[in-house]
């Protein structure tokens, strides 16, 4: 596949997928060169930006992503994935606590400036 139709497929800009390429996000079992020396993708590389898509979406940063696709040993990319989830933990705590907060506005029973 060539990069326009990766992009089509994946929804990311070619600027997107050539500043992958460029943070090393891309591995290079994912990209060929043909005679014209024009990148030609193979078709799991759209699996595997669907995968960095979902890590980007928890906020992996590029950095972190690079170690866990990095030949780091297994027991350093599980500490990235694990402190990443306890992260996620504490968005959520305090995503429910506002949930609750935001619905005592609601109902009138919370000591707030404004009235709803």
């Amino acid at each position: 596949m060539r990069i326009n139709e990766v992009s089509k497929l994946t929804g990311l800009p070619i600027s997107t997928l050539r500043f992958y390429e460029r943070k090393n996000l891309i591995p290079d079992r994912f990209v060929q060169r043909d005679g014209h020396n024009y990148r030609v993708y193979s078709e799991e590389i759209v699996e595997f930006l669907e995968d960095v898509k979902s890590l980007l979406s928890v906020n992996f940063s590029i950095e972190e992503i690079s170690l866990l696709i990095d030949e780091l040993p297994y027991e350093a990319k599980k500490e990235i994935v694990e402190q990443k989830i306890a992260e996620l933990d504490e968005i959520q705590k305090r995503l429910r606590k506002s949930k609750t907060f935001l619905n005592a506005v609601l109902e009138g029973k919370a000591k707030f400036q404004t009235e709803c």
